[in-house]
């Protein structure tokens, strides 16, 4: 029996979760059952709502909150369709955290503090995690090369070692994280948590198909990919034949149509909203990047529905090669906690004191 440890981090005191432990928000992964397993067993759940009406929002809130009473997370990524509408019914429902990533939050930081709310920056820059502590956000959730999905080609750990003595408020980390081992070393070097994806993808909790976990503990670390071809944007997912061609340049604008068509009916917005959303992603970088973001929205959903990781996308992070097994939350939050004790104290012995 694993006996009961009290931990506090920045992370743990500002957010009132037990353990330093984020859930990432995944699209069409991290829904509500997962959220409050996390939660409920101590750490931070996180709801993606990228693939959300804003009409639908609040039944989703309402139905975490049916699950546990601890605090919650809902991520926006500020960039997409309908972020903006469903990050203000979250602030209409009090929400206690919210946590974006691409895009200004000025306007959510200081709607989220009138009621006593906190929020989280996604971040792959120091530029952009400072300007995240200018605006006033309660914690920057880092990203680093090794993380699932959009990330820069800094490393986790370099991006962490220059942001520690520049932040004032607390830093998640997220990329290359599965176990207590991996938590006391982000605590060693001054993180105040850690954020986890792919390790939550293997539990019990998680409603992504059988199929998808079983490939994910078979893989190693090879078997993810790195590029911009994917959704138009950098980042980490699995190696499957449709990332692969997508990779190499290959685009079939009659399956992107087909995408994006899907995408426009899924979130309810008219064209001229879904086509100004990716103009404003993609910059200069033109029509094909919208299509392949499209494509990737409905690939997520493949692979997480059907388990087709033939025509699907699924985001891994590099840690894919060090999950050997499927928990529950519960179990794996323990285990981790108990874990990085023991490593932070076979690290003090070592000191000749």
């Amino acid at each position: 029996m694993i006996r009961r440890i009290e931990m506090k981090t920045r992370m743990t005191e500002v957010f009132g979760v037990k353990y330093p432990i984020m859930l990432a928000g995944m699209a069409y992964v991290s829904l509500p059952k997962l959220v409050a397993a996390v939660s409920e067993a101590g750490g931070l759940g996180t709801y993606n709502s990228v693939a959300n009406t804003p009409e639908e929002m609040k039944d989703i809130i309402e139905e975490i909150r049916s699950l546990t009473d601890k605090p919650f997370s809902v991520n926006f990524t500020l960039l997409l369709p309908n972020a903006r509408e469903n990050a203000e019914v979250a602030l209409e429902q009090k929400v206690p955290i919210l946590n974006y990533a691409l895009g200004k939050a000025d306007w959510m930081i200081k709607a989220a503090h009138a009621y006593g709310g906190k929020v989280i920056a996604t971040v792959a820059t120091e530029r952009h995690a400072l300007k995240a502590q200018e605006d006033g956000a309660d914690a920057i959730a880092i990203t680093g090369y090794e993380a699932a999905a959009h990330g820069t080609e800094i490393t986790t750990l370099v991006l962490a070692q220059i942001l520690v003595n520049k932040i004032h408020i607390p830093i998640i980390a997220a990329g290359g994280f599965c176990d207590g081992r991996g938590l006391a070393v982000a605590l060693a070097i001054g993180i105040d948590g850690i954020s986890m994806g792919t390790r939550f993808v293997l539990t019990k909790e998680c409603q992504v198909h059988d199929d998808v976990k079983q490939t994910i503990l078979k893989a190693t670390e090879n078997d993810t990919i790195y590029s911009d071809k994917i959704d138009g944007l950098p980042g980490r997912w699995f190696k499957t034949k449709a990332t692969m061609e997508m990779a190499t340049g290959k685009l079939s604008m009659m399956k992107a149509l087909s995408s994006t068509m899907k995408v426009k009916k899924e979130l309810d917005v008219p064209m001229h909203k879904l086509l100004a959303s990716g103009v404003k992603q993609m910059g200069n970088r033109g029509v094909a990047d919208l299509a392949r973001q499209a494509l990737n929205v409905t690939g997520i959903k493949t692979a997480a529905d059907t388990g087709n990781l033939d025509e699907g996308f699924f985001p891994v992070g590099q840690i894919i090669g060090n999950i050997r097994n499927e928990l529950t939350c519960k179990e794996l939050i323990d285990g981790m906690i108990a874990e990085a004790k023991e490593a932070i104290e076979a690290a003090h012995n070592k000191f000749l004191l």
